[in-house]
C-alpha cells in the first residue's frame, strides 16, 4: 500500500485529486473508464495550401493563352468530368488520367468559388470555418470533432494549415509515426513495453484509486481549476488505455512521402476509434515563379496522397465510413505573370466524395476568363439570372447539415448565417 499512499501524496502535493468534478462538464464518458471507440464517420480535409491552380485539375481550360502544357482540344472527360491532361508531365505522383480514372464516379466538383479576397491568412481561416471576419470560428474539422465525439483522445488531429478549435475541443499534433508510438505506449519510458513507469501490482492500485474516486461524488466542493485538473488526471489514465488500440493499426510500410505519412497517422487512429476528423496538408503551391513546373510537382503528389488514403482505409476496411474534402485558399490567375508564374486569384473550385456523397457530379463553371458563374441554390444548375455566388459559408452550412450538426448547441455558437433562399439544396446528393 505504501505505493498507493506515495501516489496520492504527490497528486495532494500537485494540486491534483482523484475524484471527477462534480456538477461540472466531464472529459470522460459516463462509464468513467476507458472513451467508448468512436465509430464513425470520419471526416479528412485535404489543403493544397498556397493556391491550387485548378485549371491544371478539374476546371481546364487550354483557350486564351491560360495554359501552356496543352490545348482546348487535349482536354479529357469521364464521366461528368472534364480534366486536364497530365500523364506526360507527372515523373512522381498521380496523374489527372488515373485519379479520375480511379475516383471520378465517386467525386463531386465545385467549379466557381468565389473565395471573396485572395490574400493567404483570411482566404485559408475562410476556407477552414466559413467565416471570414472572425478569429473566433473554429474550422470544420473541429467542430464536428467537438459534436461527434469530444470525449475521444485525439478527436482533431491537424498537420498544419489553418486548424482553429475555437475551444470546443484540443488540437492533436502528431507529425511522426514514431510519435504516435510514443503516445500509444505513453505508459512506458520512451515508449519501450519492457521499461513501464509502474509495475502491474502499482498501475493496479492506481486505476482501482481513479475508480473508486469516479464512482464516489465528492462531499466536498471543488474550485473551477481543481475539479478541472481533477477530471484531466483521470482523463488521462483513461486515454492512454484507449490509445493503446492505436498501435495495433499503424503499418510498417510507410515511407517519407508527407500524405502518405499524415494519412497513416489519421487512419490509424480512426480505426482504433480514438480520432473524429482529421486535418492533412502540403504546402509550396503558391507558384508566383515557374507555376507549370511547381504545379505538375505537387498536385500530382497531392492527388497520389489522397489515393493512399483511399487505398489504405480500404485495407482497415474503413472506406466506407470517410467523407473526404478537397480543397485550397485559392486559385490562380488566368494569365501568367513576367516570372512565368501565376498570381493570387479569387475564385477556384473544391471537391467533395465519401460517405453520403452522390458522386460522378459538377456543379459551377467558371468562364474562358476564369470568372465564375453564379448558381441557382435549389437546383443547381448555372443561372446567371438568380444564381447565387457560392462562397465558404454556404459550403459550411452544407457539411454542417451533411454531418448532422447543424442544429447542435456548439454549431449554434457559430452560425453561418446564410439566408433560407441561399442554402444549397441537396449540394451532396444522396449516393
Amino acid at each position: 500500500m505504501t505505493m498507493r499512499r506515495d501516489f496520492l501524496k504527490f497528486c495532494a502535493q500537485a494540486g491534483l485529486g482523484l475524484s471527477i468534478p462534480v456538477g461540472g462538464p466531464s472529459l470522460l464518458s459516463a462509464k468513467g473508464r476507458e472513451p467508448e471507440p468512436y465509430d464513425g464517420p470520419y471526416y479528412v480535409v485535404f489543403n493544397a495550401s498556397g493556391g491550387w491552380d485548378t485549371t491544371y485539375l478539374m476546371d481546364p481550360k487550354g483557350v486564351n493563352e491560360i495554359n501552356r502544357l496543352y490545348k482546348e482540344d487535349d482536354i479529357l472527360t469521364h464521366g461528368k468530368h472534364k480534366y486536364a491532361p497530365t500523364a506526360k508531365q507527372v515523373e512522381k505522383g498521380m496523374s489527372n488520367e488515373d485519379f479520375y480514372k480511379s475516383y471520378g464516379s465517386e467525386l463531386l466538383v465545385l467549379n466557381g468559388l468565389d473565395y471573396s479576397i485572395n490574400n493567404h491568412s483570411p482566404c485559408k481561416r475562410y476556407m477552414a470555418t466559413g467565416k471570414l471576419d472572425s478569429l473566433a470560428y473554429p474550422t470544420f474539422a473541429a467542430l464536428v470533432a467537438a459534436c461527434r465525439g469530444p470525449e475521444t483522445p485525439l478527436a482533431f488531429l491537424t498537420f498544419g494549415n489553418y486548424s482553429a478549435t475555437g475551444n470546443l475541443v484540443p488540437m492533436a499534433r502528431i507529425p511522426y509515426l514514431p510519435s504516435l508510438n510514443l503516445i500509444a505506449k505513453a505508459d512506458s519510458i520512451k515508449g519501450i513495453e519492457r521499461l513501464p513507469y509502474h509495475d502491474d501490482f502499482a498501475q493496479g492500485l492506481i486505476e482501482k484509486a481513479l475508480d473508486e474516486q469516479a464512482a464516489t461524488p465528492s462531499a466536498q466542493a471543488q474550485l473551477p481549476r481543481a475539479e478541472r485538473s481533477r477530471s484531466m488526471l483521470y482523463a488521462a489514465q483513461s486515454s492512454s488505455k484507449a490509445l493503446k488500440r492505436v498501435e495495433a493499426e499503424v503499418s510498417d510500410e510507410v515511407g517519407k512521402v508527407r500524405l502518405h505519412r499524415q494519412s497513416e497517422i489519421a487512419l490509424s487512429c480512426f480505426k482504433a476509434g480514438v480520432c473524429v476528423s482529421a486535418n492533412l496538408s502540403i504546402g509550396q503551391f503558391d507558384s508566383h515563379a515557374k507555376n507549370d513546373r511547381d504545379q505538375l510537382k505537387l498536385i500530382p503528389e497531392f492527388l497520389d496522397g489522397i489515393d493512399y488514403l483511399m487505398k489504405r482505409a480500404e485495407e482497415l476496411k474503413i472506406r466506407d465510413k470517410l467523407v473526404v474534402v478537397i480543397q485550397s485558399e485559392m486559385g490562380r490567375t488566368p494569365h501568367y505573370n513576367k516570372g512565368d508564374g501565376k498570381d493570387h486569384w479569387s475564385v477556384g473550385s473544391i471537391m467533395f466524395m465519401g460517405k453520403g456523397i452522390k458522386g460522378n457530379r459538377v456543379i459551377g463553371e467558371t468562364d474562358d476568363g476564369q470568372f465564375l458563374t453564379p448558381v441557382n441554390p435549389q437546383s443547381l444548375a448555372l443561372d446567371e439570372d438568380k444564381g447565387i455566388r457560392v462562397r465558404p459559408e454556404h459550403l459550411h452550412l452544407a457539411l454542417r447539415e451533411h454531418a448532422g450538426i447543424e442544429d447542435h448547441p456548439l454549431s449554434g455558437k457559430f452560425p453561418m448565417k446564410v439566408s433560407k433562399e441561399e442554402r444549397l439544396i441537396n449540394l451532396f446528393g444522396q449516393a
